[in-house]
C-alpha cells in the first residue's frame, strides 16, 4: 500500500467518524397542528417559519418534521403524545390542552379583553410566563408561547342572534371543554361537545343547530358551507399554545433552546398577524363566502356578557382556583391602567 493511500484512508474514515458524530447529535422536533397544509392557513404559515428558521440557524443539530390537518392524529391523542415525549411540539387550542391541563379554561373566561393588543401584553408578561412554567411542573409540557385562536363568535342555521334570548332553543357545538359549556348555558342554549375534526359533517347532518369559533377555523374547515348566521358578539378570545414537551426541551443545550425560542417567537407573531387580519377583516370576509353577518353593537355585546361572564368565572374559580382568576384580572387591569 502506497503512503498516499495511508492518508487519504485516515481523512476518509475521520470524515465518516464526524458525519457520524454529527448526525447522533441532530435531534427532530415532530411538530403537529390542525389546519391544512396551505401558506394561508395561520397555524401553517407559522410552522413553515419556524422549520426554517431552526433548521438554519441550530448548526445542523435540530431538525423540523411538520405533521399538518391533525395527521398525527386529534386533540387527545396529541395531548398524550406531547406529555409521554412521543411528539415534541405541537400547537394546539385550548379546549384540546383542558382535559390535560385544567387551569387553561381561565383563558375561556367571556369577553376578558379589550382587543387583541391588550391580550397580546397579558400574554407576554409575567401572568403568560407563569402560566407556561406552571404547565411545565404539572403535566411535564412546556407553554413556550400563546397565540391567537381567533376572536370566536356565534353562527347558527335558525336565525340572527342579536341578544342572548335569540339564543334560547339553539344546540351549539362546543370544544370539549366544561368552561364553554357554561358558556353556552348561561346562554340558554344547549350545548353539544364535539371534536373539532367531527364538527363539518355534525353541522352538515343537522346534529346541532350552530358553533361558536372564530374567522380563520370556519375558513379552514369551510364551516360557512353549513352555517347561515354569524353573529360578531366576540365573546372569547380563544388561544393556541405553542407546546414542547418538557423532558425534550431540557434534553436541548442551551444554544439550542434559543434558536427554539426565538423560532417560536416569530412563528407566534406570523400566526397572531394572519389571525388578526382575518378578525378585523370578518364581516367582508365572511359575507363573501355567503353568510348572514350580523355586527353588535358594544351595548348588545354588553347584554352578553353581563349574562354569561359572571357564572362562567364562577364556574372556573371552582375548577382552578380563585387565586389563578383573580391574576388573570389582575393582570388585564395593569395593562388597562398601563394603557390610560
Amino acid at each position: 500500500m502506497s503512503m498516499l493511500k495511508i492518508p487519504l484512508m485516515a481523512v476518509a474514515a475521520l470524515a465518516l467518524t464526524v458525519h457520524a458524530a454529527a448526525a447522533q447529535q441532530t435531534k427532530t422536533i415532530k411538530y403537529a397542528h390542525f389546519q391544512p397544509a396551505k401558506l394561508d392557513q395561520p397555524k401553517h404559515a407559522a410552522a413553515t417559519a419556524f422549520k426554517a428558521y431552526v433548521e438554519a440557524n441550530s448548526g445542523g443539530t435540530l431538525k423540523v418534521e411538520i405533521f399538518p390537518a391533525g395527521q398525527f392524529g386529534g386533540d387527545a391523542p396529541t395531548m398524550e403524545g406531547l406529555r409521554l415525549g412521543t411528539l415534541e411540539m405541537a400547537v394546539v387550542h385550548d379546549g384540546a390542552i383542558a382535559g390535560t391541563f385544567k387551569p387553561v379554561i381561565a383563558f375561556g373566561i367571556p369577553f376578558l379583553f379589550r382587543d387583541q393588543a391588550q391580550a397580546w401584553a397579558v400574554m407576554d408578561g409575567p401572568f403568560g410566563q407563569e402560566f407556561g412554567e406552571m404547565m411545565a411542573k404539572q403535566v411535564g409540557i412546556r407553554a413556550l408561547a400563546l397565540a391567537d385562536n381567533g376572536i370566536r363568535h356565534f353562527t347558527n342555521n335558525v336565525r340572527p342572534i342579536r341578544t342572548p334570548d335569540d339564543m334560547k332553543g339553539l344546540k351549539i357545538r362546543v370544544q370539549p371543554s366544561p368552561v364553554f359549556q357554561r358558556l353556552v348555558e348561561a346562554l340558554g342554549a344547549s350545548p353539544s361537545a364535539i371534536p373539532w375534526a367531527e364538527l363539518p359533517t355534525a353541522l352538515q347532518q343537522g346534529v346541532v343547530d350552530g358553533q361558536e369559533n372564530s374567522v380563520t377555523n370556519i375558513l379552514a374547515a369551510s364551516l360557512y358551507q353549513h352555517q347561515k348566521h354569524i353573529s360578531l358578539d366576540a365573546h372569547v378570545y380563544s388561544i393556541h399554545a405553542y407546546l414542547m414537551n418538557e423532558r425534550f426541551w431540557q434534553s436541548l443545550s442551551k444554544e439550542q433552546q434559543k434558536v427554539v425560542r426565538d423560532g417560536v417567537e416569530i412563528a407566534k407573531w406570523i400566526h397572531r398577524g394572519m389571525t388578526t387580519a382575518q378578525d378585523l377583516n370578518a364581516k367582508d370576509i365572511l359575507e363573501k363566502v355567503g353568510m348572514t353577518v350580523t355586527v353588535l353593537s358594544p351595548q348588545q355585546i354588553g347584554a352578553f356578557r353581563e349574562k354569561a361572564q359572571g357564572p362562567v368565572r364562577e364556574y372556573v374559580e371552582r375548577e382552578v382556583g380563585k387565586p389563578l382568576v383573580d391574576k388573570l384580572f389582575a393582570a388585564i387591569a395593569a395593562q388597562d391602567k398601563g394603557a390610560n
